[in-house]
C-alpha cells in the first residue's frame, strides 16, 4: 500500500471516538469528478448503493438488468420486491451492448461498464443512448479505474463526469486498484435530487472514518496519476494473457477484454476449474452469471511470469482431459 494511502488510514484511527464526518471526503470526490458536492453520495461500498437504489426506487415499474454482469444489483432489486427483466447480451456480438435491446418502457436500467465478468468496455455513446427522461440509468463503473487507452488521459468510456444525461447514476468503488475491499468504500454520482432519495434510505454514519480517509486520499492528484500508471501496466499484462490464451486449443476469449480479468469459454470448465485449484490456481466459475454457463471461467490478469505458468498449467489440464 502506498504511503500516501497508508498514512491517512493510520492517522484516522485517532479519530474513532467521534462520529464520521463525510464532508471533506465528499468534497474530495466531487473535485475529482468535477461535480457539485450534492451530486456525490458516499456509500459503504458499491454494494450498498445497489441496495439504496432498490429501496429508494420502489416505484419503478419495469426494472431491467443488462447481463452478463455482477449479480448483486439484480439480487438487491429482487430482495426489495421488484420484478426484474433481463437483457442478455450475446457471445456472438462479443457481449457488446446494443441499446435497442433495452425495452423502451424500462424506467430503471442497470448496466456495468466495464462489465464484470465479460471485461467488455461498452462505448460511452451506447451507454448514454439509454438515458432518457423518466428513466433512471445506473452504470456500475466499479472497474473503470482498471481501464486504459493509449493517448487518452483519463478512464476511457467513463460517464462519471457527465451531468447532461437525465437520470444517470454512476457507481464507483475504491476496492479494486487499491485493494480496500475490507474498508467498504464507494460512491454514487448523479443528479442531486435523485441522490437525495438514495441518501434518505441510507443508515446514519454509513461510511466509517477510515473509509472516508481512504476516499480523500484516493481522490488526490497523486492517486489518480498512480492509478493511470497501474492501468497502463495492467493493459500490457492483459494483452499478454489474451495472446497466450489464443494459443490454447478449445479456449475462446470473446470480445475485447478491457478490465482486470478475462472471461473465457472452454468445454468442461467446471472440472477444469477444480483441476486448476488442485495445482494452485483459483479461477472464477462463470455459471453463476446469467447469460453464461458451465463452460465459462473468469481469469484475473496477473504479471507475465504468473500468466505464463498459469497458461502452461491450463494446457496440461486440457491435454490430460483428452
Amino acid at each position: 500500500m502506498p504511503a500516501w494511502l497508508a498514512g491517512p488510514l493510520r492517522d484516522s484511527l485517532g479519530d474513532l471516538a467521534a462520529y464520521p464526518d463525510h464532508r471533506k471526503a465528499t468534497a474530495a470526490v466531487a473535485g475529482r469528478h468535477r461535480r457539485d458536492h450534492d451530486e456525490v453520495l458516499l456509500t459503504a461500498g458499491a454494494a450498498q448503493a445497489f441496495v439504496l437504489i432498490a429501496q429508494a426506487l420502489r416505484a419503478a415499474r419495469r426494472p431491467v438488468v443488462v447481463h452478463p454482469q455482477f449479480t448483486e444489483p439484480e439480487a438487491a432489486l429482487r430482495n426489495a420486491g421488484h420484478t426484474v427483466d433481463r437483457v442478455l447480451l450475446r457471445e456472438a456480438d462479443g457481449f457488446r451492448l446494443d441499446p435497442a435491446l433495452v425495452p423502451d418502457d424500462a424506467d430503471l436500467v442497470l448496466v456495468g461498464n466495464p462489465t464484470n465478468p465479460t471485461s467488455v468496455l461498452h462505448p460511452a455513446g451506447d451507454i448514454a443512448a439509454l438515458a432518457r427522461p423518466g428513466r433512471v440509468l445506473v452504470v456500475d463503473e466499479a472497474f473503470a479505474d482498471t481501464t486504459f487507452r493509449p493517448g487518452h488521459d483519463g478512464e476511457p468510456e467513463s460517464l462519471a463526469e457527465r451531468r447532461d444525461l437525465p437520470g444517470l447514476i454512476v457507481l464507483r468503488s475504491l476496492t479494486k486498484t487499491w485493494g480496500l475491499a475490507g474498508l467498504r468504500i464507494g460512491y454514487a454520482l448523479g443528479p442531486a435530487d435523485l441522490l437525495a432519495r438514495l441518501a434518505a434510505a441510507q443508515p446514519l454514519w454509513a461510511v466509517s472514518t477510515p473509509a472516508l480517509a481512504a476516499a480523500i486520499a484516493c481522490a488526490s492528484p497523486a492517486a489518480v496519476a498512480a492509478e493511470r500508471e497501474i492501468a497502463a501496466e495492467l493493459a500490457r499484462e492483459r494483452a499478454h494473457l489474451v495472446a497466450a490464451l489464443a494459443g490454447v486449443p478449445d479456449v475462446t476469449v470473446p470480445g475485447d477484454p478491457a478490465a482486470a480479468f478475462v472471461t473465457l469459454r472452454v468445454p468442461g470448465a467446471d472440472q477444469v476449474r477444480l483441476e486448476l485449484r488442485k495445482r494452485g490456481y483459483a479461477v472464477r466459475r462463470g455459471d453463476t452469471f446469467p447469460g453464461l454457463g458451465a463452460d465459462w471461467l473468469r481469469i484475473a490478469v496477473r504479471d507475465t511470469a504468473t500468466t505464463d505458468a498459469f497458461v502452461a498449467t491450463l494446457m496440461d489440464v486440457l491435454k490430460e482431459r483428452q
